[in-house]
């Protein structure tokens, strides 16, 4: 092992010896390296002479760039071309700090580290495997789940997806969570949840926030050590009063020293961009200190060089720039509004007495989507298909349910969204 990840692990050893427990291999293995070239170039920077780093600059100093690229880009060019840091640019990382605690006020004054920057959140999901999940370690989540999850965790590390019944009642099954995590006989247990929830649009209200936290610290009396990772990609698009409205992290990063909150967030939906691939993992446990985090962002940024070097310097300046506008705030809310009020307008038509002939909701209330489960014995995937072929719409079967992506439909058609699946259902129903 690199005498660098030794020094590491002996930092966080020293702290919680719990967390080194948590780590998988990679991760007890891995360091950001600052004895070779990183180091040597930092060292030179600002020098007269400075022949250490491989990027190409212009006689002036600037960076070199090509010209077409001049009107392009208004902001300036050492904020775009240059490499960024591998932790992420430290001006938009402290910012992004600062946004948890402005989003989660229960945070209060509770120490938790500097966020990371990764390439989006998937990509801050995959970093997360890479530093906590080994091989056929169990990682336990719901059975309404990203597809990505089982790349991630499965194909990618070699780990097992466990899944537990998200709804009963409709509401969260607490009992089917409380059996799946309490399966294992390791003595690490890795949880994912995200609320709101990619497919259902499910965000639970905060009685069974409590039940959650609540199970979870019952592993950690019992001596498990506990991985929460907590994917936020949908965070703060809740359109329920009755929702828990902060991230569940303010509940895990403080609850117990054998449990570690891991935050996986960004900009992507928050912010709608895309396209950037700008995301954030932060972590957070009960008497964390400032050196303990520090090391854990130190194998954060390692295991960030080792496999993609750094993010978009460019996307990073344009959000930070984003985030000194004075109209930032009162522009988020109207497109905030929009969605809501496409999901409003779904909620209203939904429910009609007519539709229940063909389908039946899944309990929503967040987020980008909402799952339906049909009835009368109707495939999700001939459903698909005949809305393809004879109504020009576009749905996604998984498995024994459609999701309907309410983000992506024009206010003015969604009825026509409702109808189109109800007279597919019916065509196929009096085959």
């Amino acid at each position: 092992m690199n005498k660098q990840a030794i020094s590491l692990n002996t930092t966080i050893g020293k702290v919680n010896s719990n967390i080194l427990e948590m780590l998988s291999e990679k991760g007890r293995n891995i360091f950001f390296p600052k004895l070779g070239i990183l180091a040597q170039s930092a060292q030179a920077k600002g020098k007269d002479i400075n022949a250490t780093i491989g990027e190409a600059v212009e006689d002036d100093g600037s960076s070199m760039h090509l010209p077409e690229f001049d009107p392009l880009i208004k902001i300036p060019a050492n904020n775009a071309f240059p490499y960024a840091p591998s932790y992420g640019k430290k001006d938009l990382r402290d910012t992004w700090k600062e946004f948890i605690y402005r989003k989660n006020p229960s945070l209060k004054n509770m120490l938790i580290s500097t966020p990371v920057a990764t390439n989006g959140i998937t990509h801050g999901i995959s970093i997360a495997g890479y530093m906590f999940a080994n091989e056929n370690d169990n990682v336990v989540l719901s059975d309404l789940f990203w597809e990505n999850y089982n790349l991630i965790f499965e194909n990618g590390y070699g780990a097992k997806v466990s899944l537990f019944e998200l709804f009963h009642n409709g509401g969260f099954n607490i009992k089917s969570f409380s059996k799946k995590i309490n399966e294992t006989n390791n003595n690490k247990v890795i949880i994912l949840l995200n609320f709101p929830n990619n497919p259902s649009g499910y965000t639970p209200l905060p009685g069974e926030i409590d039940q959650i936290v609540n199970e979870v610290n019952n592993l950690a009396i019992k001596g498990k050590n506990v991985v929460v990772l907590i994917d936020d990609a949908y965070f703060g698009l809740v359109y329920e009063e009755n929702v828990f409205k902060e991230s569940i992290f303010i509940k895990i990063a403080n609850l117990h020293e054998n449990v570690l909150a891991v935050k996986l967030d960004g900009p992507t939906k928050e912010d709608y961009v895309w396209g950037f691939r700008v995301g954030f993992i932060t972590y957070g446990i009960k008497n964390g200190t400032s050196e303990l985090y520090e090391a854990l962002e130190n194998k954060t940024a390692g295991a960030i060089r080792g496999n993609i070097s750094n993010i978009s310097h460019l996307s990073q300046s344009l959000l930070q720039t984003l985030y000194s506008h004075e109209n930032y705030a009162a522009s988020k809310e109207v497109k905030y509004g929009v969605l809501k009020t496409r999901y409003k307008i779904l909620k209203d038509l939904i429910y009609t007495r007519k539709y229940s002939e063909y389908f039946e909701p899944l309990p929503f209330n967040s987020g980008y989507f909402m799952c339906l489960k049909l009835k009368k014995g109707l495939n999700t995937e001939e459903v698909r298909e005949q809305l393809l072929n004879e109504y020009s719409t576009g749905v996604i079967a998984l498995g024994d349910v459609i999701r309907l992506a309410f983000s992506a439909v024009p206010q003015s058609k969604i009825s026509d969204l409702l109808e189109n699946l109800f007279n597919a259902c019916r065509d196929l129903d009096k085959q």
